[in-house]
């Protein structure tokens, strides 16, 4: 299943939660006309439907295969898109002590 696929099941899958559907119906709408949507829109719609319990919902009706099927493109979608926050690094001077045992910090 493709994204706009999953977006469109999702968009079908909403229907009970006005929130949701707009948002689902937003993500569709720019894969259209677009070709792609931001990861922020889609991130929000996954967030929508986990507190709404359409995840659940579709759990429970289809299986977890298809479940998969429906929400893996979108997943997938924000991970490739979510610019990585960047690491931490430790000062050298630092690198060699262990907070356990510096009892100071």
């Amino acid at each position: 299943m493709d994204l706009k696929d999953a977006t469109l099941m999702i968009l079908g899958e909403s229907a009970d939660h006005p929130g949701l559907a707009k948002l689902a119906q937003s993500a569709y709408d720019q894969l259209i006309t677009d070709g792609h949507v931001d990861y922020r829109v889609l991130s929000d719609m996954i967030a929508e439907a986990s507190g709404k319990g359409v995840l659940r919902a579709v759990n429970r009706k289809y299986g977890p295969a298809a479940r998969d099927a429906i929400f893996g493109p979108v997943l997938r979608e924000i991970d490739r898109q979510k610019p990585v926050p960047p690491r931490r690094t430790v000062s050298p001077a630092l690198a060699h002590v262990s907070g356990a045992r510096h009892a100071g910090w």
